[in-house]
This record gives structure tokens, C-alpha cells and sequence, in this order.
């Protein structure tokens, strides 16, 4: 009886452990990994002196996840160029409860590419306090410091995110989605200057090959470089653009030949395209993308 009372309440709470899980990791996979391996522990413990189940299960979920990242940092995880955080990818329209839930609080993966570069316990200290607002003293015994400790990594946290200068995104969609078409039109009639137009000249294109050698530089900057590069890019005649979500801003899911080929998210700041993140794995782009895809694939 108390097992499938707790599995009843496991469930309430899967979507925010889920968001948890995701930003800790950046991986989809792990992080459903992480509350599925959270959930076996939970169910082995039971519940006889838990007061606050809610908090309880973050704090296990947490510990999961903190575990991950720490083994990920022992083994030295190499990737050949640049590994991209997963991104939420959904078609476009109104997004699912759980995609908004997973999205909460507008994290982009220019958020989840800076979280990459903190060590574990920063980024479960900013992660749970900064994000979903845990108090120190509950996120201290997590990582085994002292509140003030834990303080102290969240602060450091917060200043790499912002010293990061990550840019606010347009607020209307339909204006990111008037800006990303105007770019791909451009690149297909080879319109150099209507590239340069829609670009900011700040403008970061970061690309993630998965375990294919790089064609190109993992991160290209500059608004001459990267229209460069969509030039070359818009070179495959049959690849055709799928418009979707990715993580609630305009993006576009790439097939070539029916086969799936990239995923490129945008950032549209002020009417001109700040990043563009794209993951050219077709086996990722497959999982990630599935909901657009399943038409077609």
C-alpha cells in the first residue's frame, strides 16, 4: 500500500525533478536516467519520517546528479570539437505542460552551455538556489559544505553566468520566427548582405558534430564569418527546413534527403540573430527531434 501511495506521489513530482535533472545535466536522456535512478532509492527508503516529500526528492535527485557530473569530470569525457547541452525540441504551437515546465524561468542553451563550464558543486549551488530558490542551509548537506560555503559557489556561479553576457531574447515569437526566416532566405539566394542585415555583428555560431570530425570551427564569431558559413551551408539543395521550438524560441529542424540531418536554435535579440546553436548528429537529432520528425521519420 505505501509503495504505490509513494509512486502515486513520485509521479506528481516527476516534472519538477525532471527540470532539476535537466538543468544539472543539459542531457535529456541523463537526466531522465537521473529521476528514474532517483525513484529506486527513494522506493528501497521509504517515507516513515519524511516530512516535506517534495524537498526530499529534489534533494535525492540532486545528489544523483551531482554524482553524474562529478563522474563525467573523472573520466575526462572528450568530445571531437564542441559537445552542446540537448536541446527541448517541439513543433511549433503552444508547448506541452511538461516542456513548460522543463523550460521554466526562459533557460536557453546558451544558459545551459555557460552551466557546462562550472565545476559540479557550483552548479548544483546556483542550480537549486538560484533556479528553484532551496535555501543554503538545505543545499550545503547536498554537497557537503557549510551554508556559507555553499554561498560563496553560488555567488561564484552567478558571476560566470553573467559575465557570460548572455543576451535577452525577443519576447515576441513570431518576431524571432519573421527574423530566422528572413536569414534562411537569404542564405538560399545567396544574399551576403541580407545576411549581414539580420545578424548581429557580435553575432556566435556554435556547432556540435557529435563524434564526426568538425568540417568546420566548433564556434565561429562574427556576422561576416557566420554568414559565410550559411552560404556554404545553404549549398545542399535537398535539404529541407522543418520550423519548430528549440526551447521555446524559433529554430528549425534540418532533413536532407528525408534523413535527419541538424537542429539549429536562435537567439534573436533587438531584431538580429545574437546565436545560433546547431547540432549536426543525425542519431541525436532523430531523439531529440522526434516530435517534429515523426511525420517523417
Amino acid at each position: 500500500m505505501e509503495t504505490a501511495w509513494l509512486a502515486e506521489r513520485f509521479e506528481e513530482h516527476r516534472p519538477r525533478l525532471r527540470a532539476v535533472a535537466y538543468r544539472m545535466l543539459g542531457s535529456l536522456t541523463e537526466a531522465e536516467d537521473a529521476v528514474q535512478d532517483a525513484w529506486i532509492r527513494v522506493s528501497r527508503a521509504g517515507t516513515s519520517e519524511v516530512e516535506n516529500l517534495g524537498g526530499w526528492l529534489t534533494t535525492i535527485v540532486a545528489r544523483v546528479c551531482l554524482n553524474v557530473l562529478r563522474s563525467r569530470r573523472a573520466r575526462h569525457e572528450e568530445f571531437v570539437g564542441l559537445r552542446l547541452p540537448d536541446p527541448i525540441v517541439s513543433p511549433v504551437g503552444e508547448l506541452l505542460p511538461e516542456e513548460q515546465v522543463l523550460l521554466a524561468d526562459s533557460i536557453g542553451l546558451a544558459l545551459l552551455v555557460v552551466l557546462d563550464t562550472l565545476a559540479p558543486a557550483e552548479r548544483l549551488a546556483f542550480v537549486l538556489h538560484d533556479v528553484f530558490e532551496i535555501p543554503f542551509d538545505e543545499v550545503a548537506p547536498i554537497i557537503g559544505r557549510t551554508p556559507a560555503a555553499t554561498r560563496q559557489l553560488a555567488s561564484r556561479a552567478r558571476r560566470r553566468v553573467k559575465d557570460a553576457s548572455l543576451p535577452p531574447p525577443e519576447a515576441d515569437r513570431s518576431r524571432q520566427t519573421e527574423v530566422v526566416d528572413a536569414f534562411f532566405s537569404a542564405a538560399r539566394r545567396g544574399d551576403f548582405d541580407g545576411l549581414m542585415a539580420v545578424l548581429d555583428p557580435e553575432v556566435v555560431l556554435r556547432s556540435d558534430f557529435g563524434a564526426r570530425r568538425a568540417p568546420v570551427p566548433a564556434v565561429i564569431r562574427g556576422a561576416a564569418n557566420v554568414a559565410g558559413q550559411a552560404l556554404l551551408g545553404a549549398a545542399l539543395p535537398t535539404a529541407h527546413l522543418h520550423p519548430a521550438l528549440v526551447n521555446g524560441s524559433a529554430g528549425v529542424v534540418v532533413t536532407v534527403r528525408g534523413r535527419p540531418f541538424s537542429v539549429m536554435g536562435f537567439v534573436v535579440s533587438r531584431g538580429r540573430i545574437v546565436e545560433i546553436d546547431a547540432i549536426a548528429d543525425p542519431d541525436r537529432v532523430r531523439r531529440i527531434a522526434a516530435s517534429v520528425l515523426a511525420p517523417e521519420v
